[in-house]
């Protein structure tokens, strides 16, 4: 039997039952018009989906599940301390729609590079940077399931030498018409529970003042998202709280597509 990591979040940070994660999906994914299609890539939040959810939508609704045979999917480490990027040791991630197989040929690939670790299952499973990206995964490829692999990769604190390096390896498969990159992202995380409590007065309220924060991060990846051939854009942009006082706390989310002309 094929090593299976499970669907550790489901019941908590969204729906087990296959019905009502299906509905939910589909009832956000029908509000957003598909209007930068087809995506080569895109930038979604990662928290539960009754705070992201619809935020999630104006990215996943710009893929076009009939270009795509591969989804690179790039998510932050939480638990562990990690310099560099690791891969799963799993050979199919569970949903409660349906199975998606890893890719393991591109995994041979990234492993002759000697750049990348392995991540343990309790590590992968504990994740929920990769994980929140699934679901979507499967409701947006369900025409071509079974026709599409992913390649999870689980993303460390990098040096801008290493983020150079990293890069330069997955350029060469952001090319190819057939991949789709994942980047999944939150953005500002206020309050005293994350140790960040910065407040620029002058903005007005404190969700004023993150939300220029968060402007100013947005600005920076769609400028240098942008260049030959390359088009960035957000979409979407949406805080879970609105905070007034310095007792509240908020994580931001923003919903990006990257195209290539």
């Amino acid at each position: 039997m094929s090593k299976v990591r499970r669907a550790a979040h489901a019941g908590s940070w969204y729906s087990d039952n296959e019905d009502d994660l299906r509905n939910q999906l589909g009832t956000w994914l029908g509000k957003v018009k598909a209007s930068h299609l087809p995506a080569r890539a895109i930038i979604a939040p990662h928290a539960g989906y009754s705070y992201c959810g619809a935020c999630s939508a104006y990215a996943y609704r710009q893929i076009d599940p009939t270009s795509v045979k591969r989804i690179f999917i790039l998510g932050p480490s939480h638990h562990v301390r990690l310099s560099g990027c690791a891969l799963s040791t799993a050979e199919r991630y569970q949903t409660p729609l349906y199975d998606l197989p890893i890719d393991t040929k591109v995994y041979e690939e990234l492993y002759s590079c000697a750049s990348f670790e392995s991540m343990s299952l309790d590590t992968d499973q504990d994740e929920h940077s990769l994980e929140m990206q699934l679901p979507y995964i499967a409701m947006v490829m369900e025409s071509r399931r079974g026709e599409f692999s992913v390649v999870p990769v689980l993303v460390g604190s990098l040096s801008p030498e290493k983020e150079q390096y990293y890069g330069n390896v997955f350029s060469r498969y952001l090319t190819d018409p057939d991949n789709l990159f994942i980047i999944s992202s939150d953005f500002c995380h206020w309050g005293r529970r994350f140790h960040y409590t910065y407040f620029d007065k002058s903005c007005g309220e404190i969700c004023q003042s993150i939300a220029a924060l968060d402007r100013m991060a947005i600005e920076t990846v769609r400028r240098n998202g942008n260049g030959y051939k390359l088009n960035m854009k957000f979409l979407k942009y949406a805080q879970s709280s609105e905070c007034t006082s310095a007792s509240d706390s908020s994580v931001s989310y923003a919903a990006g597509v990257l195209l290539i002309q």
